[in-house]
């Protein structure tokens, strides 16, 4: 009897073990299985791909989002987090990257928690603030009346140390990375910031040793940038005004004239353009315009502050249309130089 009752004990024992480990065995594959479908990638591409998540959307948008381009089981698996784990209370904007190696878990994690990841945006150079706010709203998600709303905002602008007239300035033209969903506040302090580390202490000497302030070079910077694309010359058109200042001579910067009157289209700058009562108007006003007539690039920037030491006061355009001007030390050069400008535009029929 004893004999029997070991039998049986040792059947059961090895009948458990194999229970056990087909148990074991089972929990391994699923294991393996919610791996594979929570945590293998849920991208169905090759190359990583984004999503944008605006204040409008739900839990149904977001899966629809996501859901291009993704792997079957895996959208199931981000789905089936998402609607059952109260997303709907955690969705949070942005501009988020579906890379070839995240899953379903960590992709869904990285959008409740709000990790979006940041854009390279780009800051154009542009005249107006008007402009400015239509280019960059265009890669955001602010719209551009809101964005302009802020740059014309006095308040904002005293706060960023500056005004409606020079806060353009604060924007030099570079590529940086934000966040899409940055407000307008968030960006034009961030551009402050930029501003201010690329005004550091060498170029704040600089401008120092020309008695100008950096807001001043960057108004004399955006002249020289209308004045010039040919970027030899630019420290050339730079020393030439800096005589007139010195001088205390009317600047005469046509661009000016065509900033004063919106005329930007202008080939040709004629006299009775020249009686615009503008502050602008830089052949009616004494001094530097009271803002940047473009935001200008560091070049232009870094031109002013190293200008070619000369003794022009005076430049014109250069007959053969190449972007080049003439330079001049006296008035009786520079109107041997205007006549032959003005003779080609003639030649050429360009009246305005």
């Amino acid at each position: 009897m004893h004999s029997d009752f070991f039998f049986n004990f040792a059947r059961m024992k090895k009948k458990t073990k194999k229970i056990i480990i087909s148990v074991a065995a089972l929990m391994a594959v699923v294991a393996a299985a919610g791996h594979y479908v929570f945590r293998s990638h849920i991208n169905g591409g090759e190359k990583t791909r984004y999503i944008i998540i605006d204040d409008d959307d739900d839990v149904d948008s977001v899966v629809s989002k996501v859901g291009k381009d993704a792997r079957g089981l895996q959208m199931s698996a981000f789905e089936w987090l998402a609607r059952r784990d109260a997303y709907a209370e955690h969705i949070r904007t942005g501009r988020y990257a579906i890379d070839k190696s995240i899953g379903a878990l960590s992709l869904y994690q990285k959008l409740k928690r709000g990790e979006q990841d940041p854009l390279n945006l780009t800051v154009p150079s542009v005249r107006t603030l008007d402009k400015m706010a239509a280019r960059l709203s265009n890669k955001l998600q602010m719209d551009s009346t809101t964005l302009y709303r802020a740059l014309t905002d006095s308040a904002l602008c005293a706060k960023m140390g500056c005004d409606t007239a020079n806060i353009i300035g604060l924007f030099i033209p570079e590529t940086y990375q934000v966040y899409w969903d940055v407000t307008p506040e968030d960006l034009i302090a961030r551009m402050k910031k930029e501003h201010d580390r690329f005004w550091n202490d060498q170029r704040k000497q600089k401008a120092k040793k020309l008695n100008l302030t950096p807001a001043e070079v960057t108004v004399l910077a955006s002249i020289v940038a209308e004045e010039t694309n040919h970027t030899p010359e630019k420290a050339t058109v730079a020393g030439l005004y800096l005589n007139r200042i010195r001088k205390n001579m009317l600047l005469q910067a046509d661009p000016t004239v065509k900033f004063a009157l919106r005329d930007f289209a202008a080939k040709r700058v004629l006299n009775r353009m020249l009686t615009v009562d503008s502050p602008y108007n830089t052949y009616k006003y004494e001094g530097l315009p009271p803002g940047p007539i473009r935001n200008p690039a560091a070049e232009d920037i870094d031109a002013v502050l190293e200008d070619q030491r000369h003794d022009f006061l005076y430049m014109c355009a250069k007959e053969t249309f190449d972007g080049t001007h003439n330079f001049a030390r006296t008035m009786a050069e520079h109107e041997q130089n205007a006549r032959k400008y003005t003779q080609a535009l003639n030649e050429r029929g360009i009246k305005k």
